[in-house]
């Protein structure tokens, strides 16, 4: 027994350093260094140690300012790892800290006036995004149902489109969608009118595919991807779906991307478990949307393809309807300039198209690299097992660090997720460190009663323990287009998870999530050859399974994430364990 005291605390000191380890001053970005010398020491002392730092590290120590001398407070140029070699060497015992002497920006509020209305800029960063790049030299290809040039488009750069539905040049709007997207993406801003855009310095190019009616066909979108690739359009913009897998777009979308486009589209508004075409094509960003909650909007699609998510609104009545996203457009009806809040996939697409000029902007051309900064900037949703938001939230400061930092983008890696026409997996569903910490605690268990165990494990005992502990969890991640995917969750899933599993989330059930069921299979299993093994190994899956849960992510529904919850799990799992002994001892 106090072998296995032992060997429980050890793995649970190791998955919590797992758990809590974070970089080193991660939380922003420094080119120099602090040092705070004691005042206690004296002036021989001090200048002794700045000529440690002139002749051991090569650094030209200085006063901050003419009011720094009394204090000693010195700075030194230098980053990440001078900062590390300094807090190790005999300096730090000489002063009061050592830290980061970290950039600080002005924030930029533009003067639209009603820029304060504008909440899914705010929630993406906007005012600290435009500090770095505003789009300037960038155009974007707003694929649509045309522009108009309204009020607040009069400062904002049009380049020539074409009209693929009436065959024509003029490319104006006559439905009101594609001035409202293309607002998001370049609204004039700081312009004493209206509203903001994301990239507002960029150019915008209008190539109307959709009618009146708000629809179109695939024959005019595939034109007019090629034609923005050929027209120098760095990015495009489809906040459109529909239909199935057509060749002709699939290989238009592939030309763009070889000639350096990067494509976004909107992931689709049926509520439902897959991007819709184009989101779902290979080299198009497909994006969800949330509403100013940060939670999925109820319309917006969700899982196999979805690569990001950003602000989409989520109008909740008629009466109020200032929590979707309000640009200038054209109202269809009378052909003038309105200010409206739409809600949708739609308006979630040109967010993410409007970042993505601005990260172009600072000269990465590479639709690839654009979409990995986009992919790897994103504010990341721990538990999001349906994939509803793709690798996270758009977040455009934190894609602005990342683009001014050249040297971090230079090579590319694998996503977090790989796509297909038809299947799509994401390895953050799968929560792979805890459930192989409960495979492993499971294990270890096994060892403290295998005087009660069969020499060889049978194929009951080792089914118990993996569906006890972690289940075949990797099936969790999988996801096939336009299928259900709570099969696949109900087969990657421990039997502690099996109370859960239509309703999408990481909390579990008390009642699955006890010492119940393996109560119940002994119960019942206990005199049969194969049955009772099959029952001892979930006893010890679930006494792996519901330790972890109770030390680290301890979450029930009806009674949430807090001390209840812990010592419910943990309580249970010891019961678990009891369970086991007396099963075994019975042999």
């Amino acid at each position: 027994m106090k072998r296995f005291v032992l060997l429980l605390l050890f793995l649970c000191g190791i998955g919590w350093a797992l758990f809590n380890f974070h970089g080193l001053e991660s939380q922003g970005e420094f080119s120099s260094i602090v040092l705070d010398f004691r005042e206690d020491i004296s002036e021989s002392q001090l200048e002794q140690n700045l000529a440690s730092l002139s002749n051991d590290f090569q650094l030209t120590p200085r006063y901050n300012s003419e009011f720094s001398q009394e204090d000693h407070l010195i700075v030194v140029e230098g980053e990440q790892s001078m900062l590390k070699a300094l807090r190790g060497s005999a300096l730090s015992k000489a002063t009061e800290y050592i830290e980061p002497n970290y950039n600080y920006k002005a924030s930029f509020a533009p003067n639209d006036p009603d820029f304060s209305r504008q909440w899914n800029l705010q929630s993406i960063g906007m005012t600290e995004a435009w500090q770095t790049s505003r789009g300037k030299g960038v155009t974007v290809a707003v694929i649509d149902t045309g522009v108009s040039r309204v009020s607040d488009l009069k400062q904002t750069k049009l380049v020539a489109g074409y009209d693929f539905v009436n065959d024509r040049r003029d490319a104006s709007d006559d439905h009101g969608h594609g001035t409202h997207v293309a607002g998001t993406v370049a609204q004039s801003t700081n312009n004493s009118h209206g509203v903001a855009g994301i990239a507002y310095e960029a150019k915008i190019m209008p190539l109307k595919v959709l009618a009146a009616s708000g629809g179109g066909t695939t024959s005019d979108i595939a034109e007019a991807i090629r034609f923005a690739a050929d027209h120098n359009a760095d990015v495009i913009n489809m906040s459109l779906g529909g239909g199935g897998f057509s060749e002709a777009m699939d290989e238009a979308i592939a030309y763009a991307h070889r000639k350096g486009v990067t494509i976004v589209a909107a992931a689709g508004n049926a509520g439902r478990n897959a991007s819709e075409f184009p989101g779902r094509y290979n080299h198009v960003i497909s994006v969800s949307a949330t509403g100013p909650d940060g939670q999925k909007a109820g319309y917006s699609n969700y899982g196999a393809g979805v690569d990001i998510s950003a602000p989409g609104g989520a109008i909740v009545s008629s009466s109020d309807r200032t929590t979707g996203i309000l640009q200038n457009t054209v109202d269809a009806k009378t052909g003038k300039s309105i200010f409206e809040y739409f809600q949708g996939t739609s308006m979630a697409s040109p967010h993410v198209a409007g970042v993505a000029a601005l990260i172009r902007a600072q000269g990465i051309q590479n639709p690839d690299q654009i979409e990995r900064i986009l992919t790897q900037s994103a504010t990341p949703v721990d538990k999001d097992p349906l994939n509803h938001f793709g690798a996270g939230k758009l977040n455009a400061a934190t894609a602005m660090s990342m683009a001014a930092n050249k040297d971090a983008t230079q090579s590319l890696g694998l996503n977090s997720s790989f796509i297909s026409r038809r299947w799509w997996f994401n390895p953050r569903a799968m929560q792979l460190l805890p459930k192989l910490l409960m495979l492993g605690l499971a294990w270890v268990l096994s060892t403290t009663v295998r005087d009660g165990l069969p020499r060889r494990w049978s194929w009951s005992l080792f089914v118990g323990v993996v569906l006890g502990s972690c289940g075949l969890f990797f099936f969790k991640g999988l996801y096939f287009a336009d299928c259900p995917q709570w099969p696949l969750r109900l087969i990657g899933s421990s039997i502690a998870e099996w109370g859960t599993i239509f309703r999408g989330g990481f909390a579990l059930s008390p009642i699955t999530a006890s010492a119940l069921v393996p109560f119940l299979f002994m119960a019942a299993m206990l005199g049969h050859p194969s049955g009772k093994w099959f029952a001892v190994g979930s006893g010890l899956g679930m006494t792996g399974a519901l330790t972890v849960y109770g030390l680290f992510m301890p979450n029930l529904i009806w009674f949430g994430s807090n001390p209840i919850s812990r010592i419910y799990l943990l309580v249970n799992a010891v019961l678990c364990y009891a369970l086991v002994r007396l099963a075994t001892r019975a042999e």
